[in-house]
């Protein structure tokens, strides 16, 4: 089960907004107490810590707690955002090819409204793994849906930085 409260979700999203007014150490404690109330084992519990782990320069303490949300059944929203940040911090580790990997399958698994942001971690764990004309390529295609014009232009271009 990875549901929580409303009261929760409403703390949480209040101690995110307000991160930048903490120290990093405080801001985790805050985090941690927030989640307290739940199952140590709980997804969102590992989620939220990893997190607060990862968005303090703590990327190493944030990549094994992001695993453990996932195998503790994190789902929907969640589970996409925890394998987008756990590839992030595994590339800031220097295991791009591991990021390479989680990310090309999480594209693979459906569509949603975090594609973009797939493809733009990705883009950035290929670059680190020396395949920067596939990353330019992957993130112009990412980019030219949202352009006021040039679309098709900058689409066929995309394609051609991908193609083998």
């Amino acid at each position: 089960m990875t549901e929580i409260s409303a009261d929760l979700e409403r703390r949480l999203a209040e101690l995110w907004a307000g991160q930048d007014e903490h120290e990093p150490a405080g801001f985790r404690a805050r985090i941690d107490d927030a989640v307290a109330g739940l199952p140590a084992d709980h997804p969102v519990a590992l989620f939220e810590r990893a997190c607060a782990n990862d968005s303090t320069g703590r990327p190493d303490h944030a990549a094994p707690l992001y695993r453990a949300a996932l195998d503790a059944g994190l789902i929907g929203i969640g589970r996409r955002r925890a394998v987008i940040q756990m590839a992030s911090s595994l590339r800031n580790l220097g295991r791009a090819e591991e990021s390479v990997a989680l990310l090309t399958a999480e594209r693979d698994r459906g569509s949603d409204e975090l594609d973009d942001a797939v493809a733009a971690f990705l883009a950035l764990a290929l670059a680190a793994t020396g395949r920067a004309r596939e990353a330019t390529g992957l993130a112009l295609a990412a980019l030219a849906p949202h352009l006021p014009r040039y679309n098709r232009s900058l689409a066929a271009y995309a394609a051609e930085l991908q193609a083998p």
